[in-house]
């Protein structure tokens, strides 16, 4: 589908989603009306074992790009990385405004500048609660509760009906800082008929409500008391609340915080950039706390999912170059295991272990709540909102099934299972996936944008798994070898056993057994050398090693 060959129909109200439905993470979300486009969220996911040397992944946005023309802004929620994190790496190929409320904004500013963009991105602050038209949508932001500050849902009004998209979001009645919920403006919108709720997904197995952050630092206060040696909190950086949480933690107990970690120096500057944690006293660097007794001292650590270039994994294998642990120091993980880290989290855990440090999980105390919606929160919303259609997104498959089963359970007419790339007509007429437009995924390759089923992650794939064999041959420019085949191995195994002399001489005897023609061409000998050396492998270690062939014409 092209831009000069669109099928979708400009009179309809679409939705659809380039990142997020079907997965937890890499938001990227699409609303059509009168040939425009508005894009709720841009947001990146982390890398997998399945993609060495990938650090981030985001939504290919091919689709859009082909009409940014018609794509009025980037609207973000809140200042989350997986709603925010492509903005830098992806707004070149889309140059539209940005609309964020003051934190995101803050947040994004210094994202922009890291990558020089922040004087060419259009970027506009809008207050709480504000409201913003843009061509034939009318939006207006609502200020919810979630596990960072000034999150958004966002009521999109048209002609052809209101869209509550909720972001993320939970029911937090004691958020400690920034403003709860904003029941009655929910309430409002629900008066005023929607359409459609676009919701998170995150929670909905589980039964019961997420918990409030301000029972959790009542919580926390019974760790931190009477504790001998050094306290570490690992959680995620973009939760204020948590960090002022800790700050206020470590005075009373007459300790002194330090952040370990950038991305932690960074929310908290945009948070005080943004009028918050005013109030604190000013944080000490990781470079400080060698100065100080142990029992005098708190670390607020990045790298709770166990991310190998984070702090965490830094001080458990004894590399970090200023923060060492001692035998009964204390490590909080305030944090929940994100579905795909619990290799890398236990792998971590385990060496904190190993050096006799205390652990304290999710699983052993009430260290840690969720940002995101369980049944009681959905159904609240549900209660307030009251949708003609519910679109779940944010989830995973079997996530996205229970929250439209659970939707129809609350009385809501219509439900619908998407997945990205799917065109959902949400007016006129019911709701029905018309059409599915190109949704794939980017990995950020060092400073390169590549596809994920690019041929350089294919081979670094097919790398580690079977290894590879770098063959060196010497010849004249008539095709007769001047010494014999030289090897070597990288990442396969060799067990010599006079093997070696045999994968020489079965090289060898190949080229020299080519008619003298096709001994002078390069590509021919290349391809009959490689040939040998991986039928040998396979008969010998049943592996299909890659094979480079260099052949050096004297």
């Amino acid at each position: 589908m092209t831009a000069e060959n669109d099928s979708i129909d400009t009179d309809e109200f679409v939705f659809v989603p380039l990142g997020g439905a079907g997965e937890i993470g890499m938001n990227l979300n699409l609303y059509g009306l009168d040939g425009k486009w508005l894009m709720l969220d841009l947001g990146v996911t982390f890398g997998e074992e399945n993609l060495p040397g990938i650090d981030l992944v985001m939504p290919d946005p091919s689709f859009i790009e082909e009409r940014r023309e018609d794509l009025l802004a980037i609207i973000v929620t809140h200042a989350h990385e997986d709603h925010l994190g492509a903005i830098p790496y992806l707004w070149p190929r889309l140059r539209c405004p940005v609309y964020a409320t003051p934190f995101a904004a803050a947040v994004l500013r210094r994202k922009l500048r890291e990558v020089k963009l922040e004087d060419e991105v259009e970027l506009h602050e809008v207050p709480l609660g504000g409201r913003v038209v843009l061509g034939p949508f009318d939006l207006e932001f609502i200020t919810v509760t979630h596990s960072t500050l000034e999150p958004n849902a966002v009521a999109i009004r048209t002609r052809q009906g209101t869209v509550l998209h909720t972001g993320d979001f939970k029911v937090d009645p004691d958020p400690l800082i920034g403003e709860a919920t904003d029941v009655a403006a929910l309430s409002r919108v629900g008066d005023e008929g929607v359409l459609a709720m676009v919701c998170d997904s995150t929670n909905v197995l589980y039964n019961g409500s997420s918990g409030s952050e301000g029972a959790l630092r009542k919580s926390l206060d019974g760790l931190f008391a009477d504790r001998p040696g050094r306290i570490v909190v690992t959680t995620f950086a973009s939760n204020v609340a948590r960090i002022e949480t800790v700050a206020k933690l470590a005075a009373r107990h007459d300790r002194h915080l330090a952040l370990v970690g950038r991305s932690l120096w960074r929310i908290t500057d945009a948070a005080r950039e943004a009028g918050y944690l005013q109030d604190l006293p000013p944080f000490l660097s990781d470079a400080d706390v060698g100065h100080l007794p142990a029992d005098k001292v708190v670390l607020l650590a990045t790298g709770c999912q166990g991310e190998p270039r984070a702090a965490m994994a830094k001080i458990a294998s004894d590399q970090h170059p200023h923060v060492q642990l001692d035998p009964g120091d204390l490590v909080i993980f305030s944090s929940k295991v994100i579905p795909g880290n619990e290799k890398s989290i236990t792998r971590l855990q385990n060496q904190l272990a190993e050096l006799g440090i205390d652990l304290v999980t999710e699983s052993d105390d009430f260290v840690h709540v969720s940002g995101h919606p369980a049944r009681d929160e959905l159904a609240q919303y549900y209660g307030w909102v009251r949708p003609r259609i519910a679109v779940p997104v944010h989830g995973e498959s079997r996530h996205l099934a229970e929250h439209a089963a659970f939707a129809r359970s609350l009385q809501v007419p219509e439900a619908v299972e998407l997945c990205n790339g799917a065109v959902l007509r949400l007016a006129p007429g019911a709701a029905e996936i018309v059409d599915h437009v190109p949704a794939g995924r980017l990995a950020l390759d060092g400073s390169t944008l590549i596809s994920v089923d690019a041929n350089p992650l294919r081979e670094r794939r097919r790398l580690m798994r079977e290894g590879v064999i770098f063959l060196t041959l010497v010849a004249d420019h008539d095709g007769a070898l001047l010494t014999d085949p030289r090897w070597r191995a990288e990442g396969v195994h060799w067990d010599a056993g006079g093997k070696e002399a045999e994968l020489v001489t079965a090289v060898a005897d190949a080229v020299a057994a080519l008619p003298v023609g096709q001994r002078g061409d390069d590509e021919t000998v290349r391809e009959v050398a490689r040939l040998v050396v991986r039928r040998h492998f396979r008969r010998a270690h049943d592996k299909r090693p890659t094979v480079v062939v260099e052949l050096v014409r004297l």
